[in-house]
């Protein structure tokens, strides 16, 4: 199956324009063969070393029997539960994948200790864990192992009979693992975490779940020609100059499920985009949204809208100024790497890096090993305690106050980025409040559950254009959890981490706004009721 663009006003126009050049440099040709020259030569040893995703395919092939094998035998010792403990690259590919199939998987990409309780009290004596990282040193990770070796143990269920590694090559998790008699499943070292939906990465887990990972390929593999070709019909080059060549720039975009049978899609998506190009002030921002979301209805000169439509659909007359895509999920997942990169060559930017990233994970683990005494708050309000960092002052002590502050300094071309560092599990509803904000703030809204959004549009956020306002929620209720040889526990790692955030943020420049909430529902609800007296803007 074949993945159909079709493109309209502007988008359309970059396409007829831009298209044609992008063959004449054999773009596509050369990203096939890993022309690491494409992105100039500031990009150009990075990108050396960062093309294999472009033969993944083949390379996955070799893995679909030991999956399904070691399938096989964990459903003979009584698994029915697979866990997923990974962050950004490492679990969006997953969770986009097994929610298209409809197979299950318990995804943990949080260090939130009511979510992690919530998954290790779930089924443990049937359940496998799936522990993956790129680097093999990522903190929330090891945690993850770490708490589920305990759990394990107590249970009186050796953990090497339950616990999977996915990693790199010589990894300290790697070594590590395999000296300690674990099942490893090694990636290609040569593909980035967010290219890596059809690496072992993305296989292990999906497979072990009981996805059809051979379907998958297959999938990626019907385009795979279409994609090496350099010819106008391209899809990886038509949706590349559709997102990234539009004139003036149209930086915003918004992806949208709207009759498509692929779940959870756009999620991934914003974390391939706005990871690979956001850096040197430059930058696509993708904005997850739903078919009523209120963006749809505003008139935003800088906002580009990306259907993701029923194959039935593609043949369809397109809204004026819109992008439709169609196809199957393998073909997708593949389409968009490709895109990415060819937008990366157009913003002159390298999309294989991500500088900014790692500002964050320094912060924490500073504050984490300093343990100093939190920031007083600007004032506490309905039990929530407000702190405002960077640029953002806050005149008045209630929250209609400081949400007015914060979209205050929304500038004209901004957005605002909601960060939840909450359970997502148990109040997915947090996620609503985006829609509200939207309607006030009149500009594109973000939501990403921290700390995942660190490993994904984390680096937009620091390195892409300095027009974010920050919107941070932070928990302090609950009962905690310790994490085993570790002197912190879960809810003193992931406070760090969003404090570390917001001070790298506030380091940019960048206007953040902190409400810490002990009780999480009685705190949206003020935070509605805040929201609903605000003026919109404009």
């Amino acid at each position: 199956m074949s993945v159909t663009i079709v493109a309209t006003g502007a988008a359309g126009a970059a396409v007829e324009r831009v298209v044609p050049q992008l063959v004449s440099d054999g773009v596509a040709g050369g990203i096939t063969t890993q022309d690491a020259s494409l992105w100039g030569p500031a990009a150009e040893s990075e990108a050396a070393i960062r093309l294999g995703w472009t033969e993944a395919v083949a390379v996955s092939e070799g893995l679909v029997d030991d999956i399904l094998a070691l399938r096989d035998d964990l459903r003979a010792a009584g698994v029915r539960h697979i866990v997923l403990g990974g962050m950004g690259g490492s679990s969006l590919a997953p969770e986009v994948i097994t929610r298209t199939y409809g197979v299950p998987l318990t995804v943990l990409d949080s260090t939130d200790p009511g979510q992690v309780r919530a998954a290790l009290t779930d089924r443990l004596t049937e359940t496998a864990v799936v522990i993956s990282s790129k680097s093999g040193s990522t903190v929330e990770t090891d945690s993850q192992k770490r708490v589920y070796e305990a759990a394990f143990r107590e249970a009186g269920i050796d953990p090497i009979e339950r616990i999977v590694v996915v990693t790199d090559p010589g990894s300290p998790l790697d070594a590590a693992a395999r000296a300690d008699g674990y099942r490893v499943f090694n990636a290609d070292p040569n593909v980035g975490g967010r290219y890596s939906a059809l690496t072992a990465f993305g296989l292990v887990p999906s497979g072990l779940a009981g996805v059809d990972i051979a379907e998958l390929l297959d999938e990626a593999q019907a385009v795979m020609l279409e994609l090496a070709i350099d010819d106008e019909d391209n899809p990886g080059l038509v949706l590349g100059a559709a997102i990234a060549g539009t004139r003036p720039l149209r930086d915003k975009l918004g992806i949208v499920a709207d009759g498509t049978h692929i779940v959870g899609f756009a999620d991934w998506a914003e974390q391939l985009i706005a990871e690979s190009t956001g850096k040197d002030g430059k930058g696509l921002l993708p904005v997850v949204l739903e078919p009523g979301s209120p963006e749809l209805s505003m008139d935003l000169p800088d906002l580009q809208i990306v259907r993701l439509v029923a194959d039935e659909r593609a043949t369809h007359e397109v809204a004026e100024g819109e992008i439709e895509i169609s196809g199957s999920l393998g073909g997708q997942l593949l389409v968009w790497e490709y895109a990415t990169a060819v937008a990366g060559r157009l913003l002159g930017i390298n999309p294989f890096d991500q500088p900014d990233v790692e500002s964050a994970k320094v912060a924490a683990r500073g504050l984490l090993d300093a343990t100093p005494e939190p920031t007083a708050p600007v004032f506490t309000t309905d039990g929530i305690e407000v702190r405002a960092a960077g640029p953002l002052r806050i005149d008045g002590d209630d929250l209609v106050s400081a949400l007015g502050a914060l979209l205050a300094a929304l500038p004209e071309n901004g957005y605002l980025a909601v960060q939840a560092y909450l359970d997502r599990t148990a109040h997915p509803g947090v996620s609503e409040l985006r829609d509200q904000l939207a309607e006030r703030a009149r500009r594109p809204v973000t939501f990403g559950w921290g700390p995942r959004f660190l490993h994904s549009t984390g680096q937009y956020h620091k390195g892409g254009p300095a027009v974010g306002v920050f919107l941070q929620l932070v928990g302090a209720g609950g009962d905690d959890l310790a994490i085993p040889d570790r002197p912190f526990t879960f809810g003193q790692l992931i406070r760090a981490q969003a404090a570390g955030d917001a001070s790298v943020l506030a380091d940019h420049g960048r206007p953040v706004l902190t409400l810490t909430v002990p009780d999480v529902p009685e705190a949206i609800e003020h935070l509605r009721e805040a929201i609903r007296s605000l003026p919109a803007k404009g």
